[in-house]
């Protein structure tokens, strides 16, 4: 491959968290000064990150026979690529060829992430090359109740963990007569091995902002709110930039795209409160006041944010609405299985090889994401358990490695799907101590408002510390299950209410874990 030395060659450099996490700013720099000291042009370009973060900084250049990767990329050896010619995709020990056709995304259906990686984030004319603002186009062209059915046909569900229709809670919405209507969306993305929502804000959040207003068209409303963790400095830092740039180029505002639309988006943080990933706790954090529960009913899409009809989905859920209306909602609901429609962006963390996004349809396995696209643990050690749906999730052993991944099939395992959190444990792990971490997770996250879940994780603690230490062994087991039974029907919310689904999975599946210690009393 040549060039002319006064044609510009694009480069990609990550400007995702994590990529920057492992030194990313750092390499662009050094590409930035190490192609000036030699007289060579270069556009370069900070997108998000593909997903594969075990590649990270991971470095593109475009060719033509496509983007070329490297990876993953330390400042020290920029010089060593210029000197190769990796500016024309030339060979290199770091070189992996073209990116878009690595076996690990090449498998993918990547929906909610097509754009995620590729593009510049903040850059509205690249958004819009890659297909941006057709499915807000195609959705203003039609009346609000198609919106909302497109969106009940497509079969999306939410994505925050519940994997309630969204488009029956938008009609709900739409269906209330109150003139003040809002859509919020809870990016507040606390469990343990999740941070797709992340990805989307930082690498794509124009796709958001195209979802909320879709939204805000589809139920009526004319003001929205994106919650985002305080943990999150960069994603609140680009959705910002994101917001101000779409109401320059009247994305936002009054008479959008020339309709008869008016909706504004605007971003507040969290204050570090687990709790307030439950929708009805962050209503409250965003009315400020302290985020605790509120009782149901009345559900938020009747009265919601200040008292008035809401709509709460998380980032994931709004991000998808865009392609299911440029495509259609069959095209969507042709992906997935049973009642599980569409695609879910997996997560992997924990001990593993290959830790990153994975999108693809449901019914892909656990197996499958683990060994397949995972790789195994990285410390080389046989797989014990997995942990999927943050950290109340359940423990799955390798014997039920074959579910597939969708919502039914999980909950008839005594599992959840939840956000997509995949966390991978090796044989080393002690799930006597997982189990108490459970609790004691709970107890720390508590809003303190329902007795079940602020009294008994605590409770809970102390159980399981007499369990291990072998004090009337038999009796505190049951005891503890009476607790996690207890907790799982008295508590308002999520917190309490799945707290025993982990301690339960690990006295179930790992009892040796909780009965080989201590001198035992029984």
């Amino acid at each position: 491959m040549t060039r002319t030395s006064n044609s510009p060659v694009t480069v990609y450099v990550p400007r995702d968290s994590a990529a920057r996490s492992v030194g990313a700013d750092a390499v662009a720099e050094a590409i930035r000064r190490a192609a000036d000291a030699r007289n060579l042009p270069i556009t370069l370009v900070r997108n998000g990150s593909r997903g594969m973060l075990w590649l990270e900084p991971l470095v593109e250049v475009a060719t033509p026979e496509g983007r070329i990767g490297y990876g993953p990329v330390a400042p020290s050896d920029v010089a060593d690529l210029l000197a190769a010619g990796f500016l024309d995709g030339a060979d290199h020990p770091l070189r992996l060829g073209v990116v878009d056709e690595l076996p690990w995304l090449a498998r993918q259906n990547r929906v909610t992430f097509t754009r995620v990686g590729i593009i510049d984030p903040i850059s509205p004319e690249d958004y819009e090359r890659h297909g941006g603002l057709v499915g807000l186009r195609r959705a203003l062209d039609l009346p609000p109740s198609d919106v909302a059915a497109a969106v009940t046909e497509s079969g999306l569900r939410g994505r925050g963990g519940a994997g309630f229709p969204a488009g029956i809670k938008w009609k709900t919405v739409l269906d209330c007569a109150d003139a003040l209507k809002f859509v919020c969306c809870n990016a507040d993305e606390g469990d343990s091995g999740t941070f797709a929502d992340r990805m989307v804000m930082e690498g794509d959040p124009f796709m958001l902002i195209e979802g909320m207003t879709i939204a805000a068209h589809a139920v009526g409303a004319r003001e929205g709110y994106v919650y985002i963790r305080s943990e999150y400095p960069d994603a609140v830092a680009t959705m910002r930039a994101a917001i101000a740039i779409a109401r320059d180029r009247h994305w936002l505002g009054e008479r959008i795209l020339g309709s008869d639309l008016t909706f504004d988006l605007h971003v507040r943080v969290g204050a570090g409160a687990y709790i307030c990933g439950e929708e009805t706790s962050m209503l409250e954090s965003l009315e400020g006041k302290r985020g605790v529960v509120r009782a149901k009913p009345p559900i938020p899409a009747i009265e919601g944010l200040f008292g008035k009809p809401t709509v709460v989905n998380n980032v994931l859920t709004l991000a998808t609405v865009p392609v299911i209306l440029a495509d259609g909602a069959k095209a969507y609901q042709e992906l997935g299985v049973e009642r599980s429609r569409g695609t879910q962006v997996f997560q992997l963390g924990g001990n593993i090889a290959h830790g990153g996004i994975v999108e693809t349809a449901f019914g892909v396995t656990l197996r499958e994401l683990i060994e397949d696209y995972g790789g195994g643990t990285l410390s080389g050690r046989p797989v014990r358990t997995v942990q999927v749906g943050g950290p109340l999730g359940a423990y799955l052993p390798t014997s039920q490695f074959d579910l597939p991944m969708d919502y039914e099939a999980f909950a008839a395992a005594g599992a959840m799907l939840g956000h997509g959190g995949v966390v991978v444990f090796d044989d080393t792990v002690d799930m006597a101590a997982q189990a108490r971490f459970a609790m004691e997770f709970c107890a720390a996250e508590s809003c303190g408002k329902c007795t079940p879940c602020r009294v008994g994780s605590v409770r809970g603690v102390e159980v399981i510390d007499r369990i291990v230490a072998g004090e009337q062994r038999d009796e505190n087991l049951a005891l503890l299950e009476d607790l996690c039974e207890l907790m799982t029907d008295g508590s308002l919310c999520a917190m309490g209410g799945l707290t025993p689904m982990p301690v339960r999975s690990a006295v179930t599946h790992f009892s040796d874990d909780f009965l080989t210690r201590g001198e035992g009393t029984a």
